[in-house]
């Protein structure tokens, strides 16, 4: 198991960054846009980075959904290879046998 907090973290990044997604999107449509001046798009960005750092979406971690686990995260199945490992043999997962040649 992965230690709570950094998990926890990882959710407080996951709720502010929905919660700021809007303005991160519209702020981002400003800046990005050539056809307005210089000063406006400026600011814009300025107010970009005003926004809290947790509240960007690249800041959150993929984890499993089972033990917290940060590594060897497969996304299809929101889990670590080793909660799956463990899932399959107690035939939890339809259709996955351990191979044995």
């Amino acid at each position: 198991m992965a230690k709570s907090s950094a998990v926890e973290r990882n959710r407080k990044r996951e709720r502010m960054s929905q919660r700021y997604a809007a303005k991160r999107a519209a702020l981002k449509a400003i800046a990005r846009n050539q056809e307005l001046p210089v000063e406006e798009r400026f600011a814009a960005q300025l107010k970009l980075a005003g926004l809290p750092r947790n509240s960007a979406p690249s800041r959150i971690r993929n984890r499993c959904e089972i033990t917290g686990r940060p590594r060897a995260f497969y996304r299809k199945l929101r889990m670590s290879r080793i909660a799956l490992r463990e899932l399959a043999s107690q035939g939890m997962i339809p259709g996955m046998v351990k191979s044995s040649w």
